[in-house]
């Protein structure tokens, strides 16, 4: 069943309403993860927010007694975040077993990540480490590790939230067990990434959302320096889908349904070249698939104002931390998702109620 572009028009506007009304002063900032600005809370504040044990830790300096914590023999694949803000910190790839009793890493994710402070506390100079994005006590660092950088980052468990890669695991063993001939997938840029990601995934026929940058000059670009504006990068949405199941029309329905497509870099409050409408095709068929569904929507007069939606070839595209994966799902509490992600998804499964899958 394919909703008229009418229908579009008068359900986004109460998306949109929300989006600009309602939370006029919420943007996508540091508390939602990984960003340029600094985190700045209360002690009772971050007591309400945390556990007793990780507020003991991260707060008050504390640290856990060694062979207790979660993670000291923790061997998944994935990334080590703060428990108090979302900040990628650690990599599994670099932690080892140093022997110790806590979760050791031999570097740390981004340098930007992390603050070192002198730690002159028992009688001994040590190298404190914190998080650089809500002052979050971590641990210390030493030089006895292993090379390449012969540092130990020793970390108390307490401190770190660890986001696994078993769903994307989970979804290349799906696709192996499909056709691969009906596999396809679609690019796409609406604004924020997470609200993206959260309205396809439960499309019927979406065998996974992966959220990542594109169209951009810098390679291997990190969050922060796409959300400064300076790389190019769109925030996108890498979907794979079963094309017997889901056609990329429907896709592109969903695409112009779930942002405004009118607004020049900007969705909301969320501004900049990063948040800009983009598809990015695939191929030729997804090409002129997309022009004929923008020329249907600005014929019929579904908004007041042109359509500025970017359609242009995939390049440089690059998947984001692994800690954005999943973000709404595994973060509803947040502040941005309940403001922003929240409302959109409930209006979009309310609309595409029928076209949700059944999983």
């Amino acid at each position: 069943m394919k909703i008229s572009a009418i229908l579009i028009s008068s359900l986004c506007f109460s998306i949109f309403a929300c989006s600009n009304t309602d939370i006029e002063n919420t943007t996508k900032n540091v508390s939602d993860g990984a960003n340029s600005k600094h985190i700045v809370k209360s002690l009772n504040e971050w007591k309400m927010e945390l556990s007793d044990e990780e507020y003991r830790i991260t707060r008050l300096k504390g640290t856990e007694r060694a062979f207790t914590g979660k993670y000291w023999n923790h061997h998944e694949r994935g990334v080590y975040n703060c428990v108090c803000c979302g900040n990628p910190l650690f990599s599994s790839e670099t932690k080892f077993d140093s022997g110790t009793g806590w979760p050791s890493f031999y570097d740390i994710v981004s340098k930007e990540n992390v603050a070192e402070h002198k730690d002159r506390q028992f009688g001994m100079i040590r190298t404190e480490v914190v998080c650089s994005k809500c002052d979050a006590h971590l641990g210390h660092v030493f030089e006895d590790g292993p090379k390449p950088t012969k540092l130990r980052y020793c970390i108390n468990s307490a401190s770190l939230k660890f986001d696994d890669l078993k769903s994307a695991e989970n979804n290349d063993k799906k696709i192996n067990t499909m056709d691969k001939d009906t596999i396809k997938e679609a690019t796409f840029g609406a604004g924020c990434f997470w609200c993206v990601e959260a309205c396809f995934a439960d499309l019927e026929g979406v065998i996974s959302v992966t959220p990542g940058y594109s169209g951009g000059q810098r390679k291997n670009p990190t969050y922060d320096q796409v959300c400064s504006g300076g790389t190019g990068h769109a925030e996108i949405a890498r979907i794979v889908y079963d094309e017997s199941k889901i056609t990329f029309e429907e896709l592109l329905e969903a695409f112009w349904f779930v942002h405004d497509p009118t607004t020049l870099n900007r969705q909301g409050n969320d501004i900049g070249t990063q948040y800009r409408s983009v598809i990015f095709y695939h191929d030729e068929n997804q090409k002129e698939l997309a022009l004929k569904y923008k020329k249907k929507l600005t014929d019929e007069g579904v908004w007041d104002k042109p359509i500025i939606t970017e359609i242009s070839p995939l390049i440089n595209y690059y998947p984001a931390e692994a800690y954005h994966n999943d973000y709404y799902a595994k973060n509803p509490e947040n502040a941005y998702c309940q403001a922003v992600v929240r409302p959109k998804v409930e209006k979009f499964r309310k609309v595409f109620a029928k076209k949700l899958s059944t999983k």
